[in-house]
């Protein structure tokens, strides 16, 4: 079954954008899986396995303002409308002190984690303004790290702390046009990137220890959650994080 409307997932090769794309897939919504490596997202969708919903890989480096507006164009193209932005793209880097962090790793990270959202969400958001009938909804992944930083991630930290802002802003401006925006902050979802902390993280005392981790099925279910809500009413912020995780407490 499809509802007839469509979503588009960015960093949907792997991970957490991978699990979101396919439960949108099986839901029932036309999906637009975005990734720089065409390959990873010809594999996500055949791996989704067959859907009376349609899927659609687009390569796009999303902190290229070209390729985004053209990721958006095909995917109205080909499905007529955008109801849906799963804000999900990112990277980090090893944790390192501010000093020693190099500039042009500083860039890279801002140029994905915080310009790839901004202009995901700015052509989104023209998308869903202009569209008949108007609106559509945009979610931004935002991670615990939009409130608590780990040891030695200087960039990363202060890009998720500015996709809250983000998501603040868009949830205002969009009120008059139907557009909703809320932020999911994950913490532990087990994947590839998220494997290491199996083994031991740099903690706050200075230890290295292994942390608890969840499925990130949890998450696709969160998100499918968010983005099924009627126009209407919105989940501005929800945490979906592993139980055991050393999130709150002291450090």
């Amino acid at each position: 079954m499809t509802n007839g409307k469509t979503a588009i997932v960015t960093g949907a090769g792997t991970g957490i954008g991978k699990a979101v794309a396919t439960a949108l897939l099986r839901a029932g919504w036309n999906t637009v899986f975005v990734g720089r490596r065409k390959p990873l997202l010809d594999d996500a969708i055949a791996q989704a396995g067959p859907t009376e919903a349609r899927a659609l890989a687009i390569a796009c480096d999303i902190s290229k303002a070209d390729e985004v507006d053209a990721l958006f164009a095909g995917a109205a193209e080909t499905f007529g409308r955008v109801d849906l932005l799963f804000n999900n793209a990112g990277m980090g880097y090893k944790s390192t002190l501010i000093d020693e962090i190099p500039v042009e790793v500083w860039n890279d990270v801002v140029g994905v984690n915080l310009t790839g959202s901004f202009l995901c969400a700015r052509a989104a958001f023209g998308a869903m303004r202009r569209q008949n009938p108007q609106g559509g909804r945009i979610i931004n992944n935002g991670s615990v790290s939009a409130y608590a930083p780990r040891p030695g991630s200087v960039p990363y930290t202060a890009t998720k702390h500015a996709i809250t802002g983000l998501t603040k802003t868009l949830a205002l401006d969009g009120r008059p046009f139907d557009i909703a925006c809320g932020q999911i902050d994950i913490g532990n979802a087990l994947t590839e990137m998220a494997m290491p902390m199996t083994r031991g993280v740099p903690q706050a005392n200075g230890t290295i220890a292994p942390e608890a981790v969840m499925d990130v099925e949890r998450v696709a279910e969160a998100v499918l959650y968010m983005a099924g809500l009627p126009l209407d009413a919105n989940v501005l912020f929800m945490t979906v994080m592993a139980t055991k995780m050393p999130y709150i407490g002291r450090g």
